[in-house]
């Protein structure tokens, strides 16, 4: 049956359009089939359950909710699935009007127990598929959806009014991922190439500020961040302790630093390939030089080394910027 969308719900207010509404609403078993079709999309032998009708009354009605433009329906497989989409303003107020008028009924009750009942019973179905499926999932997961989708997510948790440091930000890959789900980004770099090709990256990102500085003499103001992160940059540098001073120089009271970069390990032709200071750290060494560093909550995990990288181990890093008492200004000159 395939839906029709009559032209009242179009926008029209003619004495026409409300009549016809009101004629279609003038029915107990299509207000009951509205209520169900608010919020689920089911099929006319999903329908007959719940109303406990045949098959030829519901159908007929749906018709009617059809040609009025209350419902639309899809063809899946052998059947048509129903759903109520009505898009006139005038139209949902009288709905509202009518379906809060009936939210005492005994009859519309029952119906949302066997609904409920119903939709209960196609959770087999779902559990079946992962049960099948458990074994490939990141693989289909991956093929079908990608996988920026999950990166996205936990971006998303990042409160949006902060302001994040990237430190040693690089071509800018991280600053601009980072765009989108906070207020500002200050990307920072001493290399003039890498931030040549992080201003190409972030060029039309307005919330992206690229500025030139060494990690231990940062071109920020004191607490002037809520967030840094220190990506593959910190083995790159001769003294790790001032620079990650200097990163809680820039954070305010209670601002996070995330740390990542390599594990200890002893591939010293692979450090000299990329021109790195240090042969990585050890957790215990990290969480040290933090709090040396004068930040708190210091802690550090090895990460699993993805199946295609062919580097070392990394680590991950993450402390806070300890509450001040005194306060500071750039370059943390103190007032």
């Amino acid at each position: 049956m395939a839906a029709s969308h009559a032209p009242s719900l179009a926008g029209a207010r003619q004495p026409e359009a409300l009549l016809g509404w009101m004629e279609s609403l003038g029915d107990a078993t299509r207000l009951r089939l509205l209520r169900l079709l608010e919020r689920h999309e089911l099929g006319v032998a999903e329908l007959c359950h719940v109303l406990q009708l045949p098959q030829s009354t519901v159908s007929r009605h749906l018709k009617v909710l059809a040609d009025q433009g209350w419902v639309t329906s899809r063809g899946q497989r052998t059947t048509n699935l129903y759903r109520m989409e009505t898009t006139d303003p005038a139209a949902r107020k009288l709905w509202q009007l009518a379906r809060d008028q009936t939210d005492g009924w005994a009859t519309v009750s029952q119906d949302q127990l066997r609904l409920t009942r119903l939709l209960a019973n196609r959770q087999p179905e779902t559990q079946a598929f992962f049960a099948g499926a458990a074994g490939q999932w990141d693989r289909l997961r991956d093929e079908l959806y990608g996988r920026a989708f999950g990166r996205e997510a936990l971006l998303a948790l990042l409160p949006p009014g902060w302001t994040v440091a990237d430190l040693g930000c690089g071509t800018g890959q991280t600053a601009a991922a980072l765009a989108p789900h906070v207020r500002r980004v200050i990307a920072v770099d001493q290399s003039a190439a890498m931030l040549k090709a992080a201003r190409k990256r972030t060029i039309g990102l307005g919330n992206v500020e690229v500025r030139q500085g060494s990690l231990q003499a940062l071109p920020l103001d004191a607490a002037s961040c809520d967030g840094a992160l220190l990506l593959l940059a910190l083995t790159y540098v001769s003294e790790p302790v001032a620079a990650l001073r200097e990163a809680g120089r820039i954070l305010r009271p209670g601002g996070r630093l995330v740390v990542v970069d390599l594990l200890r390990h002893d591939r010293d032709e692979f450090r000299r390939d990329m021109g790195q200071v240090r042969l990585g750290f050890d957790l215990d060494e990290l969480q040290k030089i933090m709090g040396e560093a004068g930040l708190g909550d210091a802690r550090a995990r090895a990460l699993a080394p993805e199946a295609q990288a062919k580097g070392p181990a990394l680590v991950l890093a993450t402390a806070s910027a300890s509450p001040r008492t005194i306060g500071t200004t750039d370059k943390g000159v103190k007032t």
